[in-house]
């Protein structure tokens, strides 16, 4: 427990030094805060899970490095939005639902059909990264049109090679933090009788989480909300394309992906990236009662997940319920709200 406490605090130094830095750098650079949040505090506050989902491949234990990913993917859009929503109504720009949550939602189906094999080999991998490739050089494409009227000026000027010497600093932070919180993991774990996926889905997935979590709660706070909101959909593709495509990359072995992922995780993140379309679409906010939503939602997913663990038989009428039931009506509304708000705007 002490090594699982160490490695986190060390995870949310590491994260926070280098997202600072990243925005320093990219402010300092006139970029627009959107693409900030959707490019360099998106992959900053990915390096964690990078960290652990490498970590985990070459450790032999491929459901942590796979489980992280999904859970982690349903934290930030459930929890961080959700609560982010809470303290202040986010706007959502125009760009993120033409083109950055269609992208998202097509990198999670892009996922779940590489998976349907039950892993994701070197092949796998360099087709996600390719597609990490072309989503970068679309945001690159869109920070040329978007100009620099939106740069932000607040920060004062910094030299690059402080920055540079920060952002080693806090990987190497990130790289000691990854090894003691899997090593701990892992441990707790098998002491408890949890499964890897498990694992990966609840601690694992949290804890790398974490850096997300305080990046958009602070930008809500600061009433930075195009941050708040892009840090959170950028994260999610980086993790899919990034993070699951360099593992699959250079893992020793393919990444076997557990069939009660397959039945049940990957559907859920699916269904969680596609909700945000008809949710950001409707007004283009996310408003308190939305936020709201989405934390039930979690709470619903986690409860799933204990009943799961512990054995419950509550777990399976769970997930029938929220496969068949809850999820169909609740896309079912937000269709026809999305409808209605076409119709508005048109």
């Amino acid at each position: 427990m002490l090594q699982l406490l160490c490695g986190l605090v060390l995870l949310i130094a590491g994260a926070e030094l280098l997202v600072r830095c990243a925005v320093r750098m990219a402010a300092n650079m006139k970029v627009r805060p959107l693409l900030i949040g959707l490019t360099v505090v998106a992959l900053g506050s990915s390096a964690p899970q990078m960290t652990v989902s490498l970590q985990a491949a070459f450790n032999d234990t491929s459901d942590i490095a796979v489980g992280s990913v999904i859970g982690s993917n349903i934290f930030n859009i459930l929890v961080t939005l959700g609560l982010s929503a809470l303290i202040i109504p986010l706007r959502v720009s125009r760009q993120l639902v033409r083109l950055d949550i269609p992208l998202m939602i097509l990198a999670s189906g892009l996922v779940f059909a590489l998976a349907l094999n039950k892993q994701l080999d070197r092949l796998d991998g360099v087709a996600l990264l390719c597609g990490l490739l072309i989503y970068l050089g679309l945001l690159l494409r869109q920070s040329r049109h978007s100009g620099h009227h939106h740069a932000s000026h607040d920060l004062p000027p910094t030299p690059w090679l402080h920055n540079v010497l920060l952002i080693l600093t806090a990987l190497v932070l990130l790289g000691v933090a990854g090894h003691l919180l899997l090593g701990a993991a892992v441990t707790v774990a098998t002491e408890l009788g949890l499964s890897e996926r498990i694992i990966g889905l609840t601690i694992i997935a949290v804890s790398t989480s974490l850096p997300e979590l305080a990046t958009s709660l602070v930008a809500a706070v600061r009433g930075q909300r195009e941050i708040a909101v892009g840090n959170v959909i950028g994260s999610n593709v980086f993790n899919l394309l990034g993070v699951l495509g360099l593992t699959a990359l250079v893992a020793p072995a393919p990444l076997s992906v557990s069939p009660n992922a397959l039945a049940f995780d990957l559907p859920v993140m699916l269904g969680v990236a596609a909700l945000c379309l008809p949710v950001f679409y409707t007004g283009y906010r996310i408003t308190r009662g939305e936020g709201l939503l989405f934390l039930g939602l979690y709470l619903a997913y986690g409860l799933h997940v204990v009943s799961f663990t512990t054995g419950m038989p509550l777990a399976g009428k769970l997930e029938h319920l929220m496969l068949f039931f809850i999820l169909p009506a609740l896309l079912v509304f937000l269709l026809f709200s999305t409808l209605r708000a076409w119709r508005r705007q048109h």
